[in-house]
């Protein structure tokens, strides 16, 4: 599958580096912009106060797939109900909310864990499955918890409850849903 990346961060940059080991050909696309037309599916990496300055700078995106991973560290805007929503305003394509509930800091343990840490994901249908096969192929679960309309329960998610689990101590951590016998 052929995939663009845009942000080159340490959540873009890791991703990048999981699915070209997966066997994908990946664009990773930073701040001076690129074209997407190739690609099959696009990842939005970018601090959340510059996606739409961030995405103006991309050529090829109207109607591709898209995956937004961002979170509300720099603000957000409030003209949208979620990230996700701002991104589907400029691409037009499916779109889908994941890979904002994982820390990249720890991207390189994920092959060492007994078990494979899960990521949550809200999508619209025509973006659910490509999302899922990459969500696996990064070595994650996914967690469906519905249509994109949840989008913005993710992203306060990971704000109000996993951010403070961090700063209270645990540091990056993995997650993992699972039904009983599964763990």
């Amino acid at each position: 599958m052929n995939i663009s990346v845009i942000g080159k961060g340490k959540l873009g940059g890791g991703l990048a580096r999981r699915w070209r080991k997966a066997g994908h050909t990946v664009n990773e696309i930073g701040r001076a912009g690129g074209d997407v037309s190739s690609s099959e599916v696009v990842l939005v990496a970018v601090p959340s106060n510059a996606v739409t300055e961030a995405l103006k700078k991309v050529s090829g995106l109207s109607g591709k797939i898209a995956i937004d991973a961002t979170n509300a560290f720099a603000g957000r805007n409030e003209a949208f109900p979620s990230y996700a929503h701002e991104v589907k305003a400029i691409t037009g394509g499916p779109i889908a909310k994941a890979f904002n509930t994982c820390y990249s800091a720890i991207f390189d343990q994920i092959d060492t864990e007994r078990a494979r840490p899960s990521i949550l994901l809200a999508t619209e249908e025509g973006a659910r499955a490509i999302t899922e096969q990459l969500i696996r192929e990064a070595g994650f679960d996914p967690v469906y918890v519905g249509g994109i309309e949840k989008a913005r329960a993710l992203e306060d998610y990971f704000m109000q409850i996993m951010l403070p689990i961090l700063k209270e101590g645990m540091g990056p951590f993995f997650l993992r849903y699972a039904k009983p016998g599964e763990l």
